[in-house]
């Protein structure tokens, strides 16, 4: 925002909304999180910001697309305490994050490579479990798992792999004993590549056929649309990321320039 960060000239609550495309609301609860520093008030208690604050409301509203709410709300949080430390660490993860996507996108794109190339002899099955093999973080060594396991393993809620197998994502049988789901070597598989397709922003209508075609081996061209879009989501996420760090980057000079 082209604001004069030298002057210490003071922002009503309304200035900074309109200013970022917010409501005053939006503004007070920010601060209230901790994303904003905290603001001065006059001797009628109403609120006062500065260019200051209009910084640190860019670099929040830059970070969202690249780490989500939460964790763009944390690092502001972290920096605004003088916890760069964590704000970094919280920024690295998102990155790791980022990077081991990609690694299970070119795993997976090499796996469904291997099962159309001519001459391969492939079957379906043997194509799957290969499609299992080559992505490590799609894959599971083991086999078995009832859903409170492998929920807490993928980061979810119980309820999600219930919702997931209603949209046909998962296919776990029955413990003949208990009558409880138990999530075999296959289902961990599709589990673990639903949850990626999720992370990158796909609805469950869309990541069924893609499910559908590693269990069936039936052919690459159904994938490719949704490969490439993938591709395109991660750049995006990554540029993203960059962007972030920049405003983030002129946030911390001017919290240094007003110390």
């Amino acid at each position: 925002m082209a604001y004069d960060l030298q002057s210490r000239g003071k922002l009503r609550p309304v200035d900074l909304a309109r200013g970022h495309g917010l409501s005053t609301q939006a503004v007070r609860n920010y601060e209230e999180a901790g994303i904003l520093p905290a603001a001065d008030r006059t001797v009628h208690g109403y609120r006062t910001y500065t260019p200051l604050h209009a910084r640190a409301l860019d670099a929040f509203l830059a970070l969202l697309p690249g780490h989500g709410h939460r964790t763009a709300t944390s690092v502001m949080r972290a920096v605004n305490e003088g916890a760069t430390a964590e704000a970094f660490r919280l920024i690295d993860e998102s990155h790791a994050q980022l990077l081991d996507d990609r690694r299970t996108l070119e795993a997976v794109e090499g796996a469904l490579r291997d099962l159309g190339r001519p001459g391969s002899g492939v079957t379906a099955t043997a194509a799957t479990a290969a499609a299992a093999t080559a992505a490590a973080t799609v894959t599971s060594a083991s086999a078995g798992r009832f859903v409170g396991p492998l929920a807490r393993e993928l980061g979810i809620r119980p309820a999600t792999l219930r919702k997931w197998e209603r949209a046909g994502l998962v296919r776990p049988s029955r413990d003949p004993l208990t009558g409880y789901r138990v999530y075999g070597e296959a289902d961990v598989r599709d589990a673990k590549l639903a949850h990626q397709l999720r992370r990158g922003g796909y609805p469950l209508a869309r990541i069924a056929p893609v499910i559908e075609q590693v269990r069936s081996a039936g052919g690459l061209e159904p994938l490719e649309a949704t490969l490439r879009d993938w591709h395109d989501r991660l750049s995006a996420r990554g540029r993203a990321l960059l962007a972030g760090a920049a405003e983030l980057e002129a946030y911390l000079r001017a919290r240094e320039g007003r110390g």
